[in-house]
C-alpha cells in the first residue's frame, strides 16, 4: 500500500518492531510455487501488514480477494523477480 506498518511485540522496546517489509521477506517472498499459506492477523492493518497487492473487505460485499487497482503490479512483479534471480544466483553459486 506504499506505507510502512508494524507489529509491536511485547518486547518491542528491546527487540524493536516487526515491519511489514520484514514479514513479507521472511514469510512470503521465499514461498515456492503451489504453497498455500494462511496468515491470521488481528490488528487494524491486518489487510496490509504483509504487503500483498490485494484487497478484501470483510463486510459481506466480497467473497474473495481482489487485486488493488492502485497497485502497480508490474513493478511488484519486477521487484520480486529481481530478488528471485539474486536468490537463485546466490544459492547456486553463480
Amino acid at each position: 500500500d506504499g506505507y510502512d506498518e508494524a507489529l509491536c511485540p511485547r518486547d518491542f522496546q528491546q527487540a524493536g518492531m516487526i515491519r511489514d517489509d520484514d514479514l513479507y521477506d521472511i514469510l512470503v517472498k521465499a514461498l515456492p510455487d503451489g504453497v498455500h499459506m494462511v496468515s491470521l492477523m488481528d490488528c487494524c492493518h491486518s489487510g496490509s501488514i504483509m504487503d500483498l497487492p490485494y484487497i478484501f473487505k470483510g463486510d459481506g460485499s466480497q467473497t474473495e480477494m481482489e487485486l488493488d487497482p492502485e497497485m502497480n503490479l508490474d513493478a511488484f512483479i519486477e521487484g520480486i523477480s529481481g530478488k528471485l534471480v539474486d536468490f537463485l544466483k546466490k544459492s547456486l553459486g553463480l
